[in-house]
């Protein structure tokens, strides 16, 4: 992820802002402890919580604002001092994917997301007490932080997350962020229209590949993620109709064809899209 991804955009425009959607905090509880140890700040900023910027043009061309949160997820005393952890996050979906999914099948939700979170830790990490260990601090907001990762994705459909690979990566602004790759699976579910008016039930498991990256930018702990499927969903359409039935041409029976294009898109387009957004987020 250090490397500039290959050019590639997505099929459709974005074109609405952030809908009304709940979604799970991204850190909680001892989880932001973790994230203390990372907030390496000199000072202690005033007022709302940045959002995080995700510097890519790619995020204006194939992705929409889905939610947007900011919350204290933290407040712990260390002897006098308390310290407080407070984020804001923003969540995308891959809007061809998603309106796809919507008109041919009736669903809600997709397997193409992405996120992003800014965390400010109040007042400098400077304050604490001596005794709270760094290291063991970043470890743990590391745990956290893909158990967060697991619950945003559960939030989406995506479940049975589990590690595949860690490892580092130097994101766009100079900074070593520690990456994960991860697997899951997403109940994709439906009715499939068949010739003469009949129907067959959708009821299939979608392996899903996912990234995550965690880094500190001097200031700020920073969280950035995705998910897609690891094939592409008309395969998984296809091996559910009858032999004598092709999914395009079920698809496009109750949907245009920019919507079975989208859901040919091959994963490689999806990986190449959350690459080139997560190590651009500041």
């Amino acid at each position: 992820m250090s490397e500039e991804p290959r050019e590639g955009r997505g099929r459709a425009a974005t074109t609405s802002g952030p809908t009304s959607v709940t979604r799970r905090r991204l850190l909680a509880g001892g989880a932001a402890v973790a994230v203390a140890g990372l907030a390496g700040c000199l000072g202690t900023r005033d007022g709302p919580v940045p959002a995080p910027t995700v510097t890519s043009d790619r995020i204006d061309d194939g992705w929409r604002l889905l939610d947007e949160s900011e919350s204290t997820v933290f407040e712990q005393s260390y002897g006098p001092v308390t310290v407080t952890a407070l984020e804001h996050t923003r969540i995308y979906e891959y809007v061809s994917v998603a309106e796809a999914l919507s008109e041919a099948f009736g669903a809600s939700g997709s397997p193409v997301v992405f996120f992003a979170t800014r965390i400010d830790i109040r007042p400098a990490i400077d304050s604490l007490p001596v005794g709270v260990g760094r290291d063991r601090l970043m470890t743990e907001v590391e745990s956290a932080a893909v158990e967060a990762f697991r619950s945003q994705l559960n939030a989406s459909g995506i479940e049975n997350v589990e590690i595949v690979d860690q490892g580092t990566s130097t994101v766009r602004s100079g900074h070593t962020a520690t990456t994960w790759r991860l697997a899951g699976e997403f109940a994709f579910d439906g009715e499939v229209p068949l010739p003469g008016g009949s129907t067959t039930d959708l009821g299939e498991t979608v392996d899903i590949e996912a990234r995550l990256g965690v880094w500190h930018d001097g200031t700020d702990v920073l969280v950035a993620g995705g998910a897609h499927p690891a094939e592409p969903l008309i395969e998984t359409v296809e091996g559910a109709l009858p032999n004598a039935i092709d999914a395009e041409t079920a698809i496009g029976a109750v949907a245009d064809a920019e919507a079975a294009d989208a859901l040919a898109t091959e994963p490689g387009t999806f990986d190449e899209e959350i690459s080139a957004l997560l190590i651009s987020v500041e």
